[in-house]
């Protein structure tokens, strides 16, 4: 069996937030519409458009999965969570909600801890 020839040090990753980092990117609904139309026309390489847009090849099929449920005057919008203006009352205290829920059950299993180290 060969040894191989492994670099000395490794490159470290950046931490995440930090200056160099990429700032995530942005595409206007346009953009992504003109994107699918693209992939949608015959002949044309999934892998070669994403690589002439400078986005991944996954993120076009996204966006053309997300555009077939759509009304054509919808807007594209990214998954996750609305924003905190948009979103009622109710979503809000429920999540406040979730959140002491778990808190409770961390400070119940420290109580059971440090009742363990008293006896």
């Amino acid at each position: 069996m060969k040894k191989q020839n492994l670099p000395a040090e490794s490159p470290a990753c950046d931490a995440p937030g930090s200056a160099s980092s990429k700032p995530r990117q942005t595409f206007s609904d346009k953009f992504k519409r003109e994107a699918v139309a693209r992939l949608r026309e015959d002949g044309v390489n999934a892998s070669v458009l994403a690589d002439q847009l400078g986005i991944r090849r996954n993120q076009l099929y996204k966006w053309e999965k997300a555009l077939a449920t759509l009304p054509p005057d919808a807007k594209l919008r990214s998954p996750g969570r609305p924003r905190a203006s948009t979103e009622d009352e109710v979503t809000t205290l429920r999540r406040k909600l979730a959140k002491v829920e778990q808190e409770l059950v961390v400070l119940k299993k420290f109580d059971a801890y440090l009742t363990r180290l008293k006896k």
